[in-house]
């Protein structure tokens, strides 16, 4: 009898995915080396692992030319895809860059190069989405933005172990001055630094607006001189207005690539921008310390488009830090509900079986454009006008920072609407608002007790 040969009968569960882009590679990031991974059919070895160097960059190039690519998908680890990112870019790759999360690869043993194989292999169902990238100005701007707030805390740390070492002399000054590094406490340590220690020969350095009695004051500055600390206050000084020079030669720099990105903006033609004291200091809003020295005013609404510092809350600082993390073109995001969850400032709502089984926010940290609305959010909660309004109202419903949340999410509503459809900030009458929601309460009360009459009946 003839053998009987077994054939291999295909799971009849197997269903293929359909083939999106044929010509996608995928690239698993790395500090010393980079995993490439290519269609089979393209070359004898379709995984490849390359160094971290521009002469191998220039290789993985040359690779992928050879093979015929034209779209990749890499993974967002750290920093270092950036290179790579705009090498790739450079000779014209249609790159995606994944969030590591949306692309976990299957239980089994884990490799560079099985990471790569899995993104090419995700890349070409079509099954990856690309995070948000900037474009080549905003990415300056960001860049320069990010190191001004570093710059700013790395500043802010320094005046808090000024305080520690006035606290570990028993000099009780910053409890009686709100701000030790203003007019009268910075001329106060320069004395204490230079070798006052007569209590009573501080107060001609006390400006006008001091709340505190002379009284007050003397006994706050009567403690224990110790030589120690005296050194560690002068040495926390000097790096504190080290730190706030590096703060002015980074906002020169921030200016200059304003004046570049709203010359785009305008098609060439620079506007010509005057840092004015009373435009700077503007009517409507007290100017924050820590506010940049340049007309940042003039600057975002040339740029925008709009006025978005006329928004309830929003700061100089704050607008800008907005706009160099989101741009000038919002049509990235479908629609503002798109913007705000970008932003997390929505409900990570997930539904199963029809039913809602959590509503809560993701659990990661907010990017800086959404730290910046909820700054402005935290800022209108005393503020006479609806936006405060609404905040106390939110806060009575779930605490502080559900109303933190909320109000967020409503600021960047009207700012997405705003730059968008390049409509300017028209707030509504605080009385009209407060009639709105007791007619709308009103409503729904009638509605539920027509609702407990019928289930009476």
């Amino acid at each position: 009898m003839p053998k009987k040969t077994s054939k291999k009968v295909a799971n009849p569960g197997f269903v293929p995915m359909p083939v999106v882009n044929p010509n996608a590679a995928g690239i698993d990031i790395g500090d010393t080396i980079h995993a490439v991974a290519v269609p089979q059919d393209r070359d004898q070895q379709s995984v490849r692992v390359f160094g971290t160097m521009s002469c191998d960059l220039k290789e993985i190039v040359d690779w992928l030319e050879k093979c015929g690519i034209d779209t990749i998908a890499m993974e967002s680890t750290g920093v270092y895809w950036k290179p790579l990112f705009n090498y790739l870019i450079l000779y014209g790759f249609d790159v995606y860059l994944v969030n590591a999360q949306h692309v976990r690869n299957v239980t089994g043993r884990k490799t560079d190069q099985s990471d790569a194989e899995w993104l090419q292999q995700l890349h070409s169902c079509g099954l990856v989405k690309s995070s948000y990238l900037p474009e080549n100005e905003q990415e300056t701007l960001r860049t320069l933005v990010r190191h001004r707030r570093t710059l700013t805390e790395e500043s802010s740390r320094f005046v808090l172990r000024m305080q520690k070492a006035l606290e570990l002399m028993n000099i009780k000054l910053h409890t009686v001055i709100s701000d030790i590094v203003g007019k009268s406490g910075t001329a106060i340590i320069e004395a204490i630094i230079a070798g006052e220690r007569n209590a009573a020969n501080f107060l001609p350095f006390l400006d006008y607006r001091i709340k505190a009695s002379h009284e007050v004051i003397i006994k706050s500055l009567e403690g224990n001189w110790r030589a120690e600390q005296l050194f560690t206050l002068e040495e926390n000084y000097i790096s504190y207005k080290f730190f706030q020079q590096r703060i002015i030669t980074c906002e020169k720099a921030i200016e200059a690539q304003l004046q570049r990105y709203a010359a785009i903006q305008n098609e060439g033609e620079i506007p010509l921008i005057e840092t004015k004291k009373e435009d700077i200091l503007s009517k409507a809003k007290k100017r924050s310390k820590n506010a940049p020295v340049f007309n940042t005013r003039s600057f975002l609404k040339n740029i925008l488009g709009v006025d978005v510092l006329a928004i309830y809350g929003m700061s100089d600082i704050c607008a800008l830090e907005i706009l160099s993390e989101t741009g000038t073109d919002l049509g990235k995001w479908k629609n503002e509900k798109h913007f705000v969850s970008w932003l997390n400032l929505c409900p990570n709502t997930k539904k199963s079986g029809g039913k809602i089984i959590s509503s809560k926010l993701m659990k990661k940290k907010p990017n800086s454009a959404s730290q910046a609305f909820r700054m402005a959010a935290n800022g209108v909660q005393r503020s006479d006008h609806w936006l405060g309004d609404y905040f106390r109202r939110m806060k009575a419903k779930g605490g502080n920072k559900y109303a933190i949340v909320a109000t967020a999410n409503k600021i960047a509503t009207i700012y997405y609407k705003m730059v968008t459809n390049k409509v300017e900030f028209n707030p509504l009458d605080l009385q009209q608002y407060q009639e709105q929601r007791k007619n709308a309460k009103i409503a729904y009360l009638e509605r539920k007790l027509e609702s407990l009459k019928k289930h009476v009946a």
